[in-house]
């Protein structure tokens, strides 16, 4: 089975109206996302942001569950957190993933929106079951990952549906429907 790393990237990434930009990091995205990538045996979760002081804020968070008074009591959220790494850009999480794995990972990219070239959960699922590649998730804040970084990924995750026409996630929501689809039992 290969190994599955998971980066949320905060930049760049689409806001509403499409325009390019970076999104804060948020309190829940950090806990939600650790919790379930966890849960579901990820080896890593890559929190991914530009911004010195973002990361910085997201260390502080993490901080306070991983020493003292958070840390005795809730122990399951300080264990979630010694799988997160902070990083300023993809590349610095590709190197690391590179140099711990002795090869690049495989660039899955994550969308509510349909691209031509995807791949669905079971064939996704069946390639980390049978190969040893380690296979890197990239999920997008605000309104998701630029066209051009989806597009240039090894593989497109299919979109989470539900029944109905709205598709509008929040990437903790669907980074959790998708690990259960992928490494669930």
């Amino acid at each position: 089975m290969g190994d599955l790393y998971i980066a949320l990237i905060h930049a760049p990434v689409y806001n509403k109206n499409m325009e390019t930009v970076a999104t804060s990091i948020t309190n829940l995205d950090i806990h939600d996302i650790a919790r379930s990538s966890t849960t579901f045996g990820a080896k890593r979760y890559y929190i991914v942001h530009p911004a010195e002081a973002q990361r910085a804020l997201a260390q502080r968070i993490m901080g306070y569950w991983q020493e003292g008074f958070g840390a005795e009591y809730n122990q399951n959220r300080q264990e979630a957190f010694t799988h997160v790494r902070l990083a300023a850009d993809l590349a610095e999480v590709e190197a690391e993933i590179a140099r711990e794995q002795g090869r690049r990972a495989l660039r899955v990219a994550t969308d509510a929106r349909k691209y031509p070239n995807t791949i669905t959960y079971s064939a996704l699922r069946q390639r980390i079951e049978e190969k040893e590649d380690p296979i890197l998730l990239l999920f997008g804040t605000g309104w998701g990952l630029l066209r051009e970084a989806v597009e240039s990924c090894d593989l497109i995750l299919d979109p989470v549906y539900g029944p109905g026409e709205w598709n509008h996630l929040s990437v903790r929501s669907a980074a959790a429907i998708i690990l259960d689809r992928l490494r669930g039992h």
